[in-house]
């Protein structure tokens, strides 16, 4: 099967698809991103948070406040970062010597920067292949773009395995809002395990640029030197801290998110498409015409996501209120 040479790097990019399909900017509904289309309201914010560098004590609050939602041990770290994908892309500066396994398919991010710092690294169609192809093996936790979920205690026995080749689990957790049973950061400690955690999808503010590192106190603290004084924004703390602290948003965009996936998933299938996985934030369908639907939606305004090396999988991020009627009709029209 051909790869799409038009699939885009990530999600978004809208002024490229305007230019190509002819769609004007506003006139977009972007399902690409696996984004909440209901994002955290925004308060109003200080002037001093633009006007000023932001506060040392702003950002151990922000911690503190992180620490306790996503339940970090004592014994393990956490620092900010200027979303997860910058951290991602630092860890081959402080993990250990050797290739890379990563569980996949998965997004592309993680194998770029583990090239580009010039390791070896392999793909791995499950947990265990990883184990056995290197000491260091990256997995999402629940996956980009399947949705595929691996337990907690099943994690910890591969990184007690990884201790003794003086290896490194990597943990993305970049979706793990929506599936908090999932996580192993409650159990970070003396293993050698780095937890990436994404502030943006689930809080639907992707662009204010937030996200964590979690793990041994040494890694955490040489990656938190690399990033400096002032990791995040002013706005990014006043919004972070404030959004993390809010556990009844939290609680009710749960289920709003787990209600729009089943419409979303009942609005695919009576579609005639297969659905393969998902999380509460995104849907990915599997069939040959991929590329087709994708092309069809994009010029009736609809950007949905498809992949180079996947190019049998179409994502569909989560429609906000007037979308779902807009997606049915359009996957009616869609040509294939």
């Amino acid at each position: 099967m051909l790869a799409h040479p038009l699939a885009p790097r990530h999600g978004g990019a809208l002024r490229d698809a305007s230019a190509r399909y002819g769609v004007a900017l506003e006139d977009w509904l972007d399902l690409s991103t696996g984004i909440n289309p209901h994002p955290y309201p925004l308060a109003d914010l200080p002037a001093s948070d633009f006007h000023r560098l932001p506060d040392p004590a702003a950002l151990a609050d922000l911690l503190a406040v992180a620490r306790k939602v996503y339940g970090v041990p004592a014994k393990a770290a956490i620092a900010a970062m200027p979303g997860s994908d910058l951290a991602l892309r630092l860890l081959p500066l402080v993990a250990p010597a050797g290739d890379v396994a990563i569980v996949g398919p998965t997004y592309s991010g993680h194998a770029e920067a583990w090239r580009r710092a010039g390791r070896g690294v392999h793909a791995a169609a499950s947990l265990h292949e990883a184990t056995e192809r290197a000491a260091i093996v990256a997995i999402v936790n629940p996956n980009n773009p399947d949705g595929r979920a691996v337990a907690p205690s099943e994690l910890l026995r591969v990184a007690e395995r990884l201790a003794q080749r003086d290896g490194l689990l990597v943990v993305d957790e970049a979706f793990g809002e929506v599936a908090p049973g999932l996580s192993v950061i409650p159990h970070l400690g003396a293993l050698p395990i780095v937890v990436l955690r994404s502030f943006g999808k689930f809080y639907g503010l992707a662009g204010l640029r937030l996200g964590f590192v979690l793990g041994q106190d040494a890694r955490v603290e040489r990656l938190r030197e690399r990033v400096g004084d002032w990791p995040v924004s002013g706005p990014a703390l006043s919004l972070g801290r404030k959004a993390l602290a809010d556990s009844a948003w939290q609680s009710a965009t749960r289920q709003r998110l787990a209600a729009a996936r089943t419409r979303l998933e009942s609005l695919v299938t009576g579609a005639g498409l297969a659905i393969e996985g998902g999380t509460d934030l995104f849907v990915l369908v599997r069939t040959p015409q991929a590329v087709a639907i994708h092309g069809s939606l994009a010029r009736a305004g609809i950007w949905t996501r498809v992949f180079a090396d996947q190019p049998d999988r179409i994502r569909f991020g989560l429609p906000p209120e007037p979308g779902f009627a807009r997606l049915e009709a359009a996957l009616g029209r869609v040509e294939r």
